[in-house]
């Protein structure tokens, strides 16, 4: 039998294709699950965890993004401005209704790795509140969830 070599694939080797997907109608955490695993390229049998070998996911209609039960008004998104009594809360209906598109980036990147590797991979992912992008030219393939 013959040795194999273990291949280390760099950044700058990788093939990358974009992905489309509709978030309407689709579980937050499973929407930002399956998006995470293809920004990290887990998806690919070139995957090395120390480099960025992810493809670029475009995520549409995220004002439509759903959760299940009552997470639509008991999960609650707390943020803190630093200041002494500066913590504010908000319901996730009202922040999807506010920022929808910083809603499911948010999801996404609390899947990535936390540090440079996870920021590099965060900008391969274009979120839009409405079923419009402007990557038309990238001729992306839709992303089965």
């Amino acid at each position: 039998m013959k040795n194999q070599k273990t291949r280390s694939v760099k950044s700058d080797d990788v093939e990358r294709t974009w992905y489309v997907v509709s978030a309407a109608g689709q579980p937050l955490g499973r929407l930002a699950a399956r998006v995470a695993a293809v920004l990290r390229g887990k998806h690919k049998p070139t995957y090395t965890p120390h480099a960025d070998t992810g493809d670029f996911v475009i995520i549409t209609d995220a004002s439509k993004v759903m959760v299940t039960g009552r997470k639509e008004t008991q999960k609650v998104y707390y943020r803190h401005s630093g200041y002494p009594g500066g913590l504010k809360a908000e319901t996730f209906a009202h922040y999807r209704d506010r920022a929808p598109e910083k809603l499911v980036r948010q999801a996404v990147g609390g899947m990535l790795p936390h540090g440079v590797l996870g920021r590099q991979m965060l900008r391969k992912l274009k979120v839009y509140a409405g079923a419009e992008h402007p990557h038309d030219a990238q001729q992306p393939k839709p992303l089965e969830i």
